[in-house]
């Protein structure tokens, strides 16, 4: 490369939770930079699935975390060509792309759900993917599919 790889800013953490997942979320489903209105629905969704919560022994925040784990993929596959075909080859996923994959697919599964406020919405994808299933889980569980699918064209890998 030319030019150095630029420096990952540290996030800070969130005010409630003291957590820097949380503000790396809430910076995803922002909207045209209205932080605080972000913070506001994670907040409030946190607040619905406290309600809701029949497993005493796991808190909201808990549960969200869950939920996460439950969304991520561990490989995806990608698109190469080799010799005029394109083959869509399995490759395993870092870390980091793994979070954000999952947060991404967390809150584009909620914004497109049919409860009232965006977050009654993330709330229900949030209790649904702690109990494995909704949307989110399923995309992931696609994701995989697709992947094992694939699984002869490995060798092409590089």
């Amino acid at each position: 490369m030319r030019k150095k790889q630029a420096k990952k800013r540290p996030i800070l953490p969130d005010p409630k939770f003291n957590d820097q997942l949380v503000t790396r979320f809430v910076n995803m489903m922002m909207w045209s930079g209205k932080k605080s209105t972000a913070f506001k629905v994670f907040y409030d969704a946190i607040d619905i699935v406290e309600e809701k919560n029949t497993n005493e022994e796991k808190t909201a925040l808990e549960l969200w975390k869950d939920a996460l784990s439950n969304v991520m993929p561990h490989v995806e596959v990608r698109s190469r060509r080799v010799g005029g075909a394109t083959y869509q080859i399995p490759n395993q996923i870092r870390p980091d792309r793994k979070i954000s994959t999952a947060m991404k697919w967390l809150i584009s599964f909620s914004r497109k759900r049919n409860e009232k406020s965006m977050a009654a919405k993330l709330a229900a994808e949030i209790m649904a993917a702690a109990k494995e299933e909704g949307a989110a889980v399923k995309k992931r569980v696609d994701t995989h599919k697709m992947a094992e699918a694939n699984k002869a064209f490995s060798h092409f890998r590089f």
